[in-house]
């Protein structure tokens, strides 16, 4: 099953990932007219460049979070067989 999941997680894993960049550029130009600040820039204030990366890192671990779910979900549906973990492994 891994071996017949891993290239639909991996394409539907960098679409997300492409969507998640997209969302959050929308999401940044609503707070701010320049763009969002990247760490290789030295002309910018700390808070500010930590902000950016909070949001942009929720939003790319959400869309990648409900996109991977949303796919396992789907071969579930048509193989019957869940690719990945059935439960959390307890501590």
């Amino acid at each position: 099953m891994k071996i017949l999941f891993a290239p639909v997680g991996i394409i539907t894993g960098l679409l997300a990932g492409i969507a998640a960049q997209k969302l959050f550029e929308r999401l940044w130009a609503v707070f701010d007219d320049e763009e969002a600040p990247a760490p290789d820039q030295r002309e910018v204030a700390i808070p500010k460049l930590v902000i950016a990366l909070l949001v942009e890192g929720a939003i790319f671990r959400l869309v990648k979070g409900i996109t991977d779910r949303g796919v396992r979900s789907s071969v579930n549906r048509v193989t019957g067989r869940w690719p990945g973990e059935e439960r959390a492994e307890s501590a």
